[in-house]
């Protein structure tokens, strides 16, 4: 008798298993939708990747190549040459592409990439720390006129850059940093960077009062509670404002340029590219080798960090 059960029940089960020709239709549909959708992103980063690309291309062509307007990707002659002399063995030879190597020497290119490491590395450095303080001191601490506070420094989003330059300039020739290029650091590490201590504030918010109550029995202080507990939880946060400023220090063109517009010797990739558009405009294929030798590194940061972008973001959001 539990065999007959067990026989009727199989045609059941099977029955209940079995996909309708509505779902298999639904889920087509689905698959031909999110193709659809697959393709469209994959033309959009073609077009948006497709510039950058070209520009690599442009750097290993020749003038004339570039003149002619083509838009190949593939020069059809590479600019290279022998680094070494031609009686030298081939062991010993070095070849070397000629459109960087005149960017690198001959315009400097190999000062200007020194000036931007040391001048973006600082900078991250002074903004995160102050933006970390700062995030840290209005999420986990209350005082009179904190709103009327956070209220200024929000307001300071709507003034442009170019109406602080004056005041800027004047302060930093006050402290004679102006033909220094720990002038032009401390200019561009200005400024509320709203956006950082939000993200700060926000995190520290949302961290457990039970930690500064421990803290405080140990008998740590505020600096010593700030440094050594709180600080290293919001190594997301932190990621996250270093690899914004990074990028943005990095690009920074505006402050730079009014800060060496009388010492060539102080500036920065953007403020060299400029220079030498200005003092080139025949020579595209320099440009370009410039303009590779300002972006790729940039890119190159962004891809390894942006992890630890995203997990920063995500953290602070939900902190």
């Amino acid at each position: 008798m539990d065999l007959q059960s067990a026989q009727s029940a199989t045609p059941t089960a099977k029955s209940t298993t079995t996909a309708s020709p509505g779902f298999r239709h639904t889920s087509g549909r689905n698959r031909f939708g999110s193709a659809i959708l697959h393709l469209m992103f994959f033309i959009f980063v073609v077009i948006w990747v497709y510039p950058f690309i070209w520009t690599v291309s442009a750097s290993l062509k020749t003038n004339m190549e570039i003149f002619s307007g083509s838009i190949s990707l593939f020069p059809k002659e590479f600019q290279w040459s022998m680094l070494a002399p031609a009686h030298w063995p081939e062991f010993a030879k070095v070849w070397q592409f000629v459109n960087y190597s005149h960017a690198w020497y001959f315009a400097d290119f190999n000062r200007f990439l020194v000036n931007t490491s040391v001048f973006t590395l600082a900078v991250v450095a002074i903004v995160v720390s102050l933006c970390a303080i700062t995030g840290y001191a209005l999420g986990r601490y209350s005082f009179p006129g904190k709103k009327i506070f956070v209220g200024v420094i929000t307001a300071t989003l709507f003034i442009p850059n170019g109406y602080t330059i004056i005041p800027l300039w004047q302060l930093i020739n006050f402290l004679h940093l102006s033909k220094s290029l720990w002038g032009l650091i401390l200019a561009e590490a200005g400024g509320t960077h709203v956006l950082y201590i939000f993200l700060f504030m926000a995190y520290f918010y949302g961290i457990p009062k039970e930690l500064e109550e421990s803290a405080k029995m140990d008998g740590c202080g505020f600096v010593r509670t700030f440094a050594t507990i709180m600080l290293p939880l919001a190594k997301p946060v932190i990621a996250t404002a270093a690899i914004m400023q990074f990028i943005h220090s990095w690009n920074s063109f505006f402050i730079p340029l009014v800060f060496t517009v009388h010492r060539p010797d102080l500036r920065t990739l953007g403020v060299g590219l400029y220079s030498f558009v200005q003092d080139h405009n025949s020579d595209l294929a320099g440009m370009a080798a410039g303009a590779t030798i300002s972006f790729i590194p940039i890119i190159l940061v962004f891809l390894f960090f942006q992890r630890y972008f995203v997990e920063g973001v995500a953290g602070a959001v939900k902190g």
